[in-house]
């Protein structure tokens, strides 16, 4: 019995070496897929305002938040993005493939706060179709190496994050709320954020209304200024990243998936 016992921990043992060996075999391959493009500078934590993109949604499936029961009205995560002082950025530097197993214990809150805002599949670094998170781990999370290391790290430090600097809270705290009828002035919106987070924020707008907002860190998540503003422009028609000098917070009406439509929608068709 001793021998077997023996034997049984030393087959443990070698089993756990080997799975060490493993898991830093594949980081260091990792890394040294992204060092092919160089280092980046800065993280950009990317939010988006679900009122503006929802507005524009025809077609309902379970997987799209705007078609959940009751309207977002929080701003939710686009995704954490290794950007370069020069304004380009790093993409697809590793073959790390997305495993949804891997994030298991992390996915009723990615469910609520990083929700894809759309039915359709989401282009991958190979030229394949698949999940709006696979897409952000594998054109953005792989180029994080210099800093995180796994695509648990990936997801939870951008959940702290969006924690930390509770955007929708900062703003609220300030007077800005989801309306269809409000006007707010870009710069009280920046300089609200500013305020709270100790720098300066880009915002996008679509149409006149905040699209995304963005908060600049640097490689030690400390906040830094964004290094493009945002833009104030009387015509926000010129670009789709211009904001005019004020600017709306949009509300929406879900569209609702019907309860028995769900073998259908697993089959990909849409409902309008």
């Amino acid at each position: 019995m001793a021998s077997l016992s023996i034997f049984t921990s030393s087959l443990s043992l070698l089993l756990l070496l080997s799975l060490s060996f493993l898991f830093s075999k594949e980081a260091a391959a990792n890394s040294l897929e992204a060092q092919k493009q160089r280092e980046f500078d800065y993280f950009a934590f990317a939010l988006q305002w679900p009122g503006t993109f929802c507005r524009k949604t025809h077609h309902c499936c379970s997987q799209n938040g705007c078609c959940r029961p009751e309207p977002l009205t929080w701003f939710t995560i686009h995704g954490l993005w290794p950007d370069y002082d020069d304004g380009t950025w790093p993409a697809c530097c590793s073959h790390t493939e997305f495993d949804i197993k891997k994030v298991s214990s992390l996915l009723p809150t990615l469910e609520k706060y990083w929700p894809t805002l759309s039915c359709g599949s989401t282009s991958q670094c190979d030229g394949s179709r698949g999940s709006f998170w696979a897409h952000e781990w594998g054109k953005h999370g792989t180029c994080s190496y210099a800093v995180i290391q796994d695509e648990y790290s990936y997801f939870s430090k951008a959940l702290e994050l969006y924690f930390k600097y509770n955007v929708t809270e900062i703003l609220n705290d300030a007077g800005f709320f989801a309306s269809n009828a409000e006007k707010y002035r870009l710069g009280d919106i920046v300089a609200a954020v500013k305020h709270a987070v100790g720098a300066t924020p880009e915002l996008v707008c679509k149409h006149g209304s905040v699209q995304e907002l963005r908060i600049c860190l640097t490689k030690d998540f400390k906040p830094r200024d964004c290094l493009i503003h945002s833009v104030a422009e009387d015509n926000a028609s010129n670009s789709r990243s211009s904001c005019p000098r004020s600017v709306s917070l949009p509300s929406y009406e879900p569209l609702v998936l019907p309860q028995d439509v769900s073998a259908a929608d697993s089959a990909g068709i849409w409902f309008s």
